[in-house]
C-alpha cells in the first residue's frame, strides 16, 4: 500500500493519472509498469501522458472521471464523486463495492457477477 500510494503520490494522483495507476495496482496487483500501461491503453493515450496534469484534466473531464481543480471554479456538469467512480470502475473493469451497492439500491437488486 505505501508503495502504491507513493507512486501515485509521484504521478500527481487525481490531478492526472496516479489515483487510476494505483487504483490497478491495489485492485489487480500489477506491477507499475504493467498498471501504467493498461491505464494508457484503456485511456487511449501513451504512459507519458498519464502524468501530465493538462492533458489529464481534459481527458477525465471528457471521461467523466472526476478531476480535482486548482481555483474554486468547476464544470456544472462535472461528475459527483461516486458517479466518477463508477465511471473509472467501467473504464478499467473493475468491482467496487461501493458502486456496486449505489446501483443495487437504485435498481433493488444486486448486479451480475463479472
Amino acid at each position: 500500500m505505501d508503495v502504491a500510494h507513493s507512486c501515485a503520490s509521484g504521478m500527481n494522483g487525481l490531478r492526472a493519472a496516479g489515483d487510476l495507476v494505483a487504483r490497478m495496482q491495489m485492485a489487480k496487483g500489477m506491477r507499475i509498469a504493467d498498471a501504467k500501461r493498461y491505464v494508457a491503453d484503456r485511456l487511449g493515450v501513451g504512459p507519458r501522458d498519464l502524468s501530465d496534469n493538462a492533458a489529464m484534466h481534459e481527458l477525465r473531464g471528457e471521461l467523466r472521471l472526476g478531476r480535482i481543480f486548482e481555483t474554486e471554479a468547476s464544470y456544472y456538469d462535472d461528475p459527483s464523486p461516486l458517479e466518477a467512480k463508477a465511471h473509472i470502475a467501467e473504464l478499467l473493469d473493475l468491482r467496487l463495492p461501493a458502486v456496486e451497492r449505489f446501483r443495487e439500491g437504485l435498481t433493488g437488486r444486486r448486479p451480475a457477477a463479472r
